[in-house]
């Protein structure tokens, strides 16, 4: 069942994706139904997930998913300083153009907020 954070994070979703849901709604709700099972059965606070789903992000280089777990990490209580030092530490993992990329797409969600 949806929760007032799960329409918070809802309220913004890039055009790619609703026409996703729009076309396979029935694929669109299955990888729903399976984040919300991982989601349930993982240990950590909702802030803790959401950064750890940023660092994976950025590694992948994922711009549309940084930007959408930097809202959804800002949602629950993130700081731009702990989203920062996430990207910051990519540049020992990743490669400094890889974390200078996502420091880019942070700023432009950070200043939006």
């Amino acid at each position: 069942m949806p929760t007032q954070g799960d329409q918070m994070e809802n309220d913004y979703l890039p055009g790619i994706y609703r026409q996703f849901q729009e076309r396979f709604p029935d694929v669109a709700e299955a990888q729903g139904a399976l984040a919300r099972t991982i989601r349930d059965r993982n240990p950590f606070d909702e802030k803790t997930d959401r950064l750890i789903k940023l660092a994976m992000a950025i590694g992948a280089e994922a711009q549309g998913a940084v930007r959408s777990n930097v809202r959804k990490a800002l949602q629950h209580g993130a700081t731009p300083d702990e989203i920062h030092a996430v990207a910051l530490a990519a540049i020992t993992t990743c490669g400094f153009p890889t974390a200078i990329a996502a420091l880019g797409w942070i700023e432009e969600v950070t200043e939006a907020v």
